[in-house]
């Protein structure tokens, strides 16, 4: 649930990974691939991985996720954005271009919507899928902080709380859902060191209606070597591992907020109320479809290397495309059909 936990270890795997083997980047075209040349002239294979192989993409049949028998998000998705802070208006737009891009098939391939089809695979008892609509049904604006910059998992509920209880601001308890999007100054119980995001559902004692919401902060200014990776690398991999990449639309705490509102999305989709899609016992605790594939953004993807990804003629890193032009980095996530970690630009290797 939290894209945090495991950041550490990857990043110590990603400078021991560095050190064996480092190859160059080659150009070609308008961009590039890392670590390997690509034409782009030639177009990308639909949703593969190497999961025959068991040598990449984090494929395993040891990994036991299993569906609890609760709803998934198989209505059109409405999400209602809460900007809590100080917000500028062209890192709010670029947000919402990737969530309006998840619905968006005018993007080439491989887009915010490819990535989303992977998602959109998990269904519930009755065989539904998660829905393929998502749309921005709502914004406020929470300039005041109204609790204060520093918030913990309980507070966020006051947050939202107080969004729902404004007159713009409707309570849909079921198609919506509520993301809380912190600005840089603001601070969260175990952010950085064990958060990035999170998501849950509202208490009724504490907003009037089970909710489900998801939240995730701007790193740029506290941890952007945690939570923004591989825009930022810790000071101990300086010179010695691969450097930081350059981030798709030039801001390293927004662009890093955009794989980890991925990551929650897509957990929050197929595992709402927290008895749904995930691996373990331990619902308070689950292993859901985003944690499976932590750090893995490309094909041939793990031991800290985040796989193959694309660059575009300005050296900015991407995998997907999306709307308005627009290009993100997103994490992979879990496939139920190949067992595996998926994405739109995987490479068939083999």
């Amino acid at each position: 649930m939290s894209q945090a936990k495991n950041l550490f270890l990857l990043l110590t795997l990603c400078l021991l990974f560095a050190l064996l083997s480092l190859a160059s980047s080659e150009q070609n075209g308008d961009f590039q691939t890392l670590n390997t040349k690509f034409n782009p002239k030639i177009p990308l294979p639909p949703l593969r991985t190497l999961s025959s192989s068991k040598r990449f993409e984090g494929s395993s049949d040891l990994v036991k996720l299993k569906y609890h028998m609760g709803p998934v998000l198989s209505s059109p998705i409405n999400i209602y954005l809460i900007w809590y802070g100080n917000w500028a208006r062209p890192h709010k737009q670029l947000i919402k271009d990737f969530l309006l891009s998840i619905s968006d098939t005018t993007a080439p391939h491989p887009s915010v919507s490819d990535w989303w089809t992977t998602v959109s695979l998990y269904t519930d008892q009755t065989g539904a899928n998660i829905s393929r609509t998502v749309s921005i049904a709502g914004e406020y604006s929470d300039l005041r902080y109204s609790n204060g910059k520093h918030l913990t998992r309980l507070s966020i509920q006051d947050v939202i709380a107080t969004a729902v209880r404004s007159k713009p601001f409707p309570v849909d308890h079921r198609k919506g859902i509520y993301l809380v999007l912190t600005s840089d100054d603001v601070t969260m119980d175990e952010y950085c060191r064990a958060v990035c995001g999170f998501h849950y559902f509202t208490f009724p004692s504490k907003v009037g209606y089970t909710l489900p919401y998801a939240w995730v902060g701007n790193s740029g200014t506290q941890c952007p070597e945690v939570c923004a990776y591989p825009f930022a690398v810790p000071g101990y991999m300086a010179g010695g591992g691969p450097g930081k990449l350059s981030p798709p639309n030039g801001n390293v705490g927004v662009d890093g907020m955009v794989s980890v509102i991925a990551h929650e999305l897509a957990e929050l989709s197929s595992n709402p109320l927290v008895n749904a899609w995930y691996a373990g016992e331990d619902p308070t605790a689950p292993t859901e479809i985003g944690d499976l594939c932590e750090g893995l953004y490309g094909t041939g993807g793990g031991g800290g290397y985040i796989g193959e990804v694309m660059k575009d003629r300005d050296g900015r890193t991407f995998n997907v495309n999306g709307l308005r032009n627009r290009k993100f980095l997103v994490q992979w996530v879990w496939s139920p059909i190949l067992n595996a970690c998926a994405g739109p630009n995987a490479v068939d290797l083999n």
